[in-house]
């Protein structure tokens, strides 16, 4: 086989390679991501309200909270707050931000009624390469309103004046 030729996968079979990399299941992040918008200025959260921001109920939360702190993301005590290492807060940055510039693309593109559930469902799946390309996208689109404006024209079906 020529070794300049893709090699396909199922869309499982890619999830499988990303994990193989080290990389944090899907859910982990959520709850990272979450943790870390949370924390905010107090620097800590507690289970309860991690487990209603998320819509899962507590002792689920628990059990993926046990396994974060395991990997050192976090800080916890039972029935006690959640604190963020710093590799924590580091990581929670990173994937706010991710979720944050995926969301404005999907505004910017005129996504109205699926803009969080598409969000949440692509994060977990987009290429880091794919995600600079995206960011390269928004912050051009940002910084020039005219272009975005023909863009939302033609794409609307709005003719242009």
């Amino acid at each position: 086989m020529d070794e300049d030729r893709m090699q396909f996968h199922t869309f499982r079979g890619y999830t499988l390679i990303q994990r193989e990399d080290g990389n944090l299941t899907p859910s982990m992040e959520d709850y990272l991501e979450m943790i870390y918008r949370l924390s905010g200025e107090r620097g800590y959260t507690r289970i309860n309200d991690l487990s209603q921001a998320l819509s899962v109920q507590p002792p689920s939360t628990t059990k993926m909270v046990q396994r974060l702190a395991k990997y050192g993301y976090l800080r916890y005590e039972r029935y006690g707050i959640l604190e963020l290492t710093s590799e924590g807060r580091k990581l929670g940055n990173l994937l706010l931000k991710r979720h944050e510039m995926l969301e404005d693309f999907l505004r910017l593109l005129g996504v109205k009624g699926n803009v969080l559930h598409d969000t949440e469902r692509i994060e977990h799946i987009i290429s880091d390469e794919t995600l600079e390309c995206i960011n390269g996208f928004v912050e051009f689109a940002k910084a020039n309103p005219e272009w975005l404006q023909r863009y939302r024209g033609r794409f609307s079906g709005v003719k242009e004046g």
